[in-house]
């Protein structure tokens, strides 16, 4: 019984520890102790594989940023926006400058993480990072430019925060012709660069945020659920209300007659 205690104690004491960590401390117990700590050191060495992977998938996201840092680039910003597609609300970008050699782990792009994993990893992006920028264009402005012209303006908006200014630019399939900077446009960026998968979970958070506090304003569409995508109960939540003043006229006059 006492040394049932014992081996409890021990996992105990290392339930907070990273995976390397924990099975450091395991393999000095392990000589005393042998078969009987055999099930907890399996445990953690399943715990380490998954993180072997993780970070190896982090690191082949960091390929371009590292092929910056080895030609002597200081500073890389990623850019990505969330909200092309949507029928109302903004369009918002984010542009992220990131320290050399960090590793976040579960950073990914946002589309591939729960809600709950998004605002975990905004708050510690929001705590790394060199610099950050979020730029916003309305839903009069993509009806005034279109949404390719309104999203490169929010892009630009985020670029033009940072502090200090980078020397590259890594940015999600599009490229900003008024920004006098380095760039890089990467299809799938998000997926492929953790600078770029870093602003799309600044850009999705932001944006989620705002449409939420809309759903307070606007209830009868839904806008919470949804975020204001063209989803069968907002479409016809449109046909039975109209629009509302968020709402892009562009997007929507195939719903309103």
């Amino acid at each position: 019984m006492a040394e049932k205690i014992r081996i409890k104690d021990i996992e105990e004491s290392i339930r907070e520890l990273d995976a390397y960590a924990a099975l450091d401390k395991l393999i000095f117990y392990r000589e005393q102790y042998g078969l009987l700590l055999e099930k907890l050191f399996m445990k953690y060495e399943k715990k380490k594989q998954a993180l072997d992977k993780e970070r190896e998938r982090l690191e082949k996201m960091c390929a371009y940023e590292n092929d910056a840092y080895k030609n002597g680039v200081k500073f890389v910003a990623g850019i990505d926006e969330a909200g092309r597609g949507p029928l109302a609300g903004p369009v918002v970008a984010a542009a992220v400058i990131l320290p050399q050699n960090l590793i976040i782990e579960g950073l990914n792009d946002s589309k591939k993480l729960s809600a709950k994993k998004r605002d975990e990893l905004f708050d510690v992006i929001l705590e790394k990072a060199v610099a950050f920028g979020i730029g916003i264009a309305d839903e009069k402005c993509i009806d005034e430019v279109n949404i390719l012209n309104a999203t490169m303006k929010a892009m630009k908006t985020a670029v033009d925060k940072l502090t200090p200014q980078p020397e590259l630019l890594l940015i999600d399939a599009v490229k900003l012709k008024e920004v006098p900077i380095n760039q890089v446009s990467i299809i799938k960026g998000d997926a492929l660069s953790v600078s770029i998968a870093a602003a799309s979970i600044l850009a999705k958070v932001t944006r989620d945020r705002m449409i939420e506090d809309m759903d307070k304003k606007y209830p009868m569409y839904g806008f919470a659920k949804h975020k204001g995508y063209g989803t069968e109960e907002h479409i016809e939540a449109i046909k039975k209300f109209g629009i509302c003043p968020i709402h892009r006229v562009s997007f929507t006059k195939n719903f309103t007659g």
